[in-house]
């Protein structure tokens, strides 16, 4: 455990690390329907529950500035499914679920969200959605309101319950600084990136490189789901035999990894990432310029993770990858995603990899825990 909080964490801008969620809860400003969890606050995150009830819809939908989210499932829901005792998600079709955790923030926090590691994993497609919001995964300054998740299986079908969580929140206090001012700071600190750093690097975040070279000796590079594979329970750990799910990938001799398109892959970064003990970090999930996929839909990397200090060294980052219209060749190298850094706005008393259940501390190319690796 490291040190306590301390007092100036009250007007310090950035990401709010274990200590001052579990003082939000006191304070009535994260509020829930049932009681919190033990094991729901991460080092600077919080995990988000499933409710008892979900909306099959049409479309996906933003409620926009004038309606609520319940006022759009009017006119959008199909149907509404118990999922108190367990139901299944479809593939292919989208859900509306009401939260058990709802918000009380004051003007000075906002917050965002994202799927957990093994949601992403499965290329369950989540996003948070709030009342009068025009944004996915964005709460705005000072937000009093219910928390709704939009769930949209792509490849598997899922078992989901109240309770389950899928996705999980980050609260920030004031605005984030630039990603390049951060990278600098840390790169003179720290070293996070051995190749070192010029202007271009790092612009909007430090940049993650795909490996498609895999293991020297299997030639392992990664797995791509099988479209026909059965059920999965969400709650379920180390349950599933990866061969019903998944076909492995192998290198080819100079010639990189063709994307098929529409197909989903789980891929690894070329280089360790580290994140140091008292930042967090996030991947952006989609960048239009280095070519039509789509890469890491899980994109929270908690304070500690891949860090030495807290037992990861060495620890690189899963990619979750689909390609869209057109079969796109990847390279060994190539820039992927970029990594954007943001200082907490204390030193956390919890650190990623340090006494906790952390799955994925050490990784290199990883299933999601559902799976017998």
């Amino acid at each position: 455990m490291r040190s306590a909080p301390s007092a100036a964490a009250e007007s310090a801008a950035g990401v709010l690390p274990s200590q001052a969620l579990t003082q939000l809860i006191r304070r009535g400003e994260i509020k829930a329907r049932e009681a919190f969890a033990d094991d729901q606050i991460q080092p600077a995150s919080l995990d988000l529950r499933l409710g008892p009830r979900a909306y099959r819809v049409r479309a996906s939908f933003l409620p926009g500035k004038r309606s609520t989210v319940t006022q759009r499932l009017h006119a959008l829901a199909m149907h509404e499914i118990d999922i108190t005792r367990g139901a299944v998600l479809e593939k292919g079709c989208v859900y509306i679920v009401p939260l058990l955790e709802s918000l009380n923030l004051s003007p000075d926090l906002s917050a965002c969200g994202n799927p957990k590691s093994s949601t992403g994993r499965l290329d369950v497609f989540t996003r948070l959605i709030t009342d009068y919001g025009s944004e996915f995964d964005q709460v705005r300054p000072g937000y009093w309101g219910a928390l709704y998740a939009e769930i949209a299986p792509r490849t598997f079908s899922v078992l989901v319950r109240k309770g389950s969580r899928l996705g999980q929140l980050r609260v920030r206090r004031g605005e984030p600084p630039k990603p390049e001012d951060v990278l600098q700071r840390l790169q003179r600190e720290h070293r996070l990136l051995t190749d070192g750093l010029d202007e271009h690097d790092i612009k909007r975040g430090a940049p993650v490189r795909v490996d498609v070279v895999g293991d020297p000796d299997s030639g392992l590079i990664g797995y791509r789901a099988n479209n026909h594979a059965g059920l999965i329970d969400i709650d379920k750990k180390h349950h599933y035999p990866v061969d019903d799910f998944w076909e492995p990938v192998y290198r080819r001799n100079g010639s990189g990894l063709i994307l098929d398109p529409g197909e989903f892959y789980i891929l690894a970064s070329r280089d360790p990432v580290r994140v140091p003990v008292d930042y967090a970090a996030e991947m952006l999930a989609y960048d239009t310029l280095v070519g039509e996929f789509r890469v890491h839909y899980a994109g929270f990397f908690d304070p500690g993770f891949g860090d030495p200090e807290a037992g990861g060294q060495g620890a690189r980052a899963v990619l979750e990858v689909r390609s869209f219209e057109v079969p796109f060749v990847i390279e060994h190298g190539q820039i992927v995603g970029r990594l954007v850094y943001e200082p907490l706005t204390e030193s956390p008393v919890k650190v990623y990899g340090q006494e906790l259940n952390s799955h994925y501390q050490r990784q290199g190319l990883q299933l999601s825990k559902h799976f017998k690796m």
